[in-house]
């Protein structure tokens, strides 16, 4: 069976920061990352990042540009393959 998988690049800028203290204070004590000052929104986190050990120093939170709210995430190590700063 042929694989339904495609390459695509990437067409936009993608806003994202640094995983922080803070964050990992929120996460270890609610399981959660999400803003002191904002409780509207949480970052999503796949069970595989949080297998591997994540969030740490090193992952980036990205954030979707039209939806500050919507926040997911990233590995450390797919940011560092994957992103360059502009």
């Amino acid at each position: 069976m042929k694989s339904e998988f495609k390459q695509y690049r990437r067409t936009q800028i993608a806003e994202m920061r640094p995983v922080n203290e803070e964050d990992i204070r929120a996460y270890h004590a609610d399981k959660e990352i999400h803003s002191i000052r904002d409780t509207e929104f949480t970052v999503s986190i796949s069970d595989a990042d949080k297998a591997n050990g994540s969030p740490k120093i090193g992952d980036m939170i990205a954030r979707n540009s039209k939806n500050h709210k919507d926040q997911w995430l990233v590995a450390e190590k797919y940011f560092k393959d994957n992103f360059e700063e502009i």
